[in-house]
């Protein structure tokens, strides 16, 4: 991205190690991503053994589930059930900050 979107402090987060730009905070049994896509971002089709909720920041997702394509923009709530296969694109630079829940 060409500028940060989250604060400093955020960014001072230890790095999400993945196909993306992130920063994690450690919960129990919850990892949360404060992750940024620049434009022209694209995640193929894939599943996870984490339920996933997100909520956009700055921008906007692109997602796609069950073979229908959702947008969500800033203030927006996504939800990604266990398992369940998923893409994402991003047509301009976009953050979110993400909640992978493993139990």
């Amino acid at each position: 991205m060409s500028k940060p979107h989250f604060p400093d402090l955020i960014r001072q987060l230890p790095e999400f190690e993945g196909p993306f730009d992130a920063h994690k905070l450690g919960a129990k049994d919850c990892e949360v991503l404060f992750a940024s896509y620049p434009a022209g971002t694209s995640i193929d089709p894939h599943t996870h053994p984490t339920r996933n909720v997100g909520v956009i920041t700055e921008g906007e997702l692109l997602l796609t589930v069950g073979g229908t394509e959702k947008r969500y923009g800033p203030g927006d709530w996504y939800r990604v059930a266990t398992d369940e296969e998923h893409s994402a694109r991003f047509e301009v630079d976009t953050s979110e900050i993400e909640f992978w829940f493993t139990a």
